[in-house]
C-alpha cells in the first residue's frame, strides 16, 4: 500500500466497516468505515473505491450521507471523482490537517483553541464589511431561528450542534465555498470547543444572547459592535485552559 495512505491505518483499525458509534453523526461513522474499508482492502494511491450505491449498501446507509461522507473525503484530498470512474484514492497533501481534525477522540488544548479561534477571529471577524454587503432579512431570519433553536436544545451535545450552524450560517453569507469547506474540516474540533468550552462554562442564555447581539449588529450594519461582540465571543472560552 503506498505511503501516503498509511496514515488512514492508525484512525481506520479503529471503526471497522459496520461498526456503528451512536455518539458520531452518520456522516461522521460512514467516513470511519471507507477508512476502515481502505485499510482492509489495502487500497492505494490510484485505486478506486466502491460507487455510491455500493457504499450505501455495504453500511446502511442515505444516498445523501454517502455524498457527504464522499465530499469530506475529497476535501481533505484522500479521493478524487473522476467521470466514468468514480471515487479515486489520491495523493493525500493534507495529512497533518486531517490528523489534527481527526473524527475520533480529540484531546481540546490551548494551544488548539487558540490556533482555532485565531483561524475564526480571521474569517468572522475579519469579513465585517463584506458580510454586511451581503446579508439580507433572510439571512438575519436565519441566524435568529437557529439561535432560538439553540436556546431551547437542552442537550449539550444538540446545542452545540445548532451553535455550528449559527457560525456556519453566518460565514455562508459570504458566498465562498472555500470558506465552508475550511468549516467542515474544522467541525469536529469547533465542536468540541462548543461542548466542552463555553457550553459548559455558560448557560445556552447567554450564549443565546452573545448570538443575538452579533446579529443585531449585522442587522443594522454597525461595524464596531459587530467587531467586538464576535471577538468577545470568539474568546469567551479562553478562561478554561491554563497557561
Amino acid at each position: 500500500m503506498s505511503a501516503n495512505v498509511v496514515g488512514l491505518r492508525h484512525r481506520g483499525a479503529r471503526n471497522k466497516p459496520g461498526a456503528v458509534h451512536l455518539s458520531d453523526s452518520a456522516v461522521e461513522t460512514l467516513v470511519g468505515q471507507i477508512k476502515a474499508l481502505i485499510e482492509t482492502r489495502n487500497l492505494g494511491v490510484g485505486d478506486p473505491l466502491p460507487s455510491e450505491r455500493e457504499l450505501g449498501e455495504m453500511f446502511s446507509s442515505s444516498r445523501t450521507t454517502v455524498r457527504e461522507a464522499m465530499r469530506i473525503l475529497k476535501a481533505y484530498g484522500v479521493v478524487d471523482v473522476r467521470p466514468k470512474v468514480g471515487a479515486v484514492i489520491i495523493d493525500r497533501r493534507m495529512d497533518a490537517v486531517f490528523d489534527l481534525y481527526s473524527f475520533n477522540t480529540l484531546e481540546l488544548s490551548r494551544q488548539t483553541f487558540l490556533d482555532i479561534q485565531g483561524l475564526r477571529q480571521l474569517i468572522e471577524v475579519g469579513s465585517v464589511d463584506r458580510l454586511f454587503e451581503s446579508a439580507t432579512s433572510a439571512d438575519i431570519a436565519d441566524l435568529r431561528a437557529i439561535n432560538d433553536a439553540m436556546r431551547e436544545e437542552e442537550q449539550i451535545h444538540a446545542a452545540a450542534q445548532h451553535d455550528f450552524r449559527f457560525h456556519t450560517r453566518l460565514v455562508g453569507i459570504l458566498s465562498n465555498n472555500q470558506v465552508l469547506e475550511i468549516y467542515q474540516i474544522m467541525k469536529p474540533v469547533m465542536l468540541k470547543i462548543m461542548e466542552n468550552g463555553v457550553s459548559r462554562l455558560k448557560s445556552h442564555g447567554v450564549n443565546f444572547d452573545e448570538h443575538g447581539g452579533i446579529v443585531d449588529a449585522v442587522e443594522t450594519r454597525n461595524r464596531i459592535a459587530f467587531q467586538y461582540r464576535m471577538s468577545q465571543h470568539l474568546e469567551a472560552g479562553l478562561a478554561l485552559f491554563k497557561e
